[in-house]
Parts: C-alpha cells; structure tokens; sequence
C-alpha cells in the first residue's frame, strides 16, 4: 500500500474515533456514556500498557508517545512485532476476537493515551458506521502488513530487510527536527526487526555508514540516501 493509502485510512480513523465526530454522530444520552467512561492515562517509558496473556478490559489510543508491540518466543526471546505512534489504537484486535492479548505494549517515550472500556468501545461501533468502517479500513490495512512482513522475513536478504525496516520506520514514525528517525533502538531490537543476529545487525548498520545511506548518533539514526536504500530494499513506497 502506497504511503497517501496509508495516510488516507489514518486520517479516516482519526476523523471518526474524537469527541467531535462521536458527539454528531451518537444522541446526548450515548454520548455521555462515552464522555465519563473516557479516561486519559499517562505511562513513561518502559511501562507496559498491557501484557500478552491479559484479559483486554478496553482499547488505547494514542495522544501522544510511541509504543512496541511484541511477543515472546519459544525461548523467551522477543519478537517485536511492529511500533504504534500517535492517533494509532492498539488492544482491538484480542478485543474483538474475543481472546487474551496475544502481544505484549511497551512504552518506547513518555505517552498520553485515551483509554475506553471494552462494552463502551463496543458499543460505538454498533451505533457508529462512520466509525466501523474506519475500523473496517484499519484492520484490512493492518492484515496485509502482516502479509507484507511474511514476505519480509521470507524472501528477502538481511541487507535488503535492514534497507526497507529503516525506509519504513522513517515513513510511520517521522524525524525529528534534525532528521533523525522519531525512535532510538538497541542493536538488539533491530537484530530482532530484520530476523538477524545482534552482531550482523551491527556489521550491516557500519557498513551503511560507510556507504553514506545513513548516520549514526548512538541509538538515532537519519536516513542519507532514502533513493539508494529504497532501490537496495525494493520498496514500494
């Protein structure tokens, strides 16, 4: 999916989930529920939001801050699934399937977040269609980027993996005022991003470097030649 489809859904989701749209869109009384059952909550960073294997007692959307999705493995390794940043929603998906979360969220910087109870969020949705179908685009999109990862992690090198995980962070996520993408990783996270050990991850991000694809402060990096990584990653933008 091109990045303006993307950003089109985004902006769809953002549009129908506020108190404005919801206020036109439900009768005083519905409204109000909504209203008081709203809590905002804030983490700082390395808190959990919820853990794999919790009971989901509501949905989260994103104010502000960025979050990681991951899992654990076979051996207590985790698997980082994917990052969440602001106007994203995170927790629907075990909600509406009716199971435990089967991925664990961490704050990755301080967030704000909106919290709505499960039978309240449940509810929009049924009297809402402005909001299902925003839900509706969310979850199709969000099911081909897990296609679009197996291919990832099937079918590509690890330098064409590491090309296409860093085109694809700076394009979710955004820079900063300085151009670095909006998110420091460890080695090790990104090892674990493109299905790799730490020390090849390492000897690939140095060999980058030298190639002027991307700078390196700590754990920041910015993008030099975004052309050159999207032609060595193959990827769609």
């Amino acid at each position: 999916m091109s990045l303006e489809q993307q950003l089109v859904i985004e902006e769809n989701f953002s549009k129908a989930f506020n108190q404005e749209s919801l206020r036109e869109s439900l009768n005083p009384e519905d409204f109000e529920i909504y209203s008081n059952a709203l809590k905002i909550l804030e983490f700082s960073k390395g808190d959990v939001v919820f853990d794999d294997g919790e009971s989901p007692k509501g949905v989260y959307f994103i104010e502000k801050g960025t979050a990681k999705l991951s899992k654990s493995g076979v051996y207590g390794k985790d698997q980082i699934l994917r990052f969440c940043k602001e106007n994203d929603l995170i927790g629907y998906r075990s909600l509406l399937s009716g199971e435990n979360f089967q991925a664990k969220a961490e704050a990755m910087t301080p967030m704000k977040v909106q919290f709505l109870p499960s039978d309240v969020f449940l509810k929009l949705l049924k009297l809402d269609p402005k909001l299902s179908y925003a839900m509706l685009q969310k979850i199709a999109y969000e099911l081909g980027e897990s296609a679009n990862t197996v291919t990832f992690l099937a079918q590509k090198t690890v330098r064409e993996r590491l090309a296409e995980i860093l085109v694809l962070l700076e394009q979710k996520l955004g820079t900063d005022p300085e151009g670095f993408i909006k998110i420091s990783l460890t080695r090790e996270e990104i090892a674990n991003l493109i299905g790799t050990a730490t020390e090849s991850a390492i000897r690939l991000i140095s060999e980058f470097k030298q190639d002027d694809l991307i700078s390196v402060e700590g754990r920041n990096i910015k993008i030099l030649n975004r052309e050159r990584l999207i032609k060595l990653g193959h990827v769609v933008i």
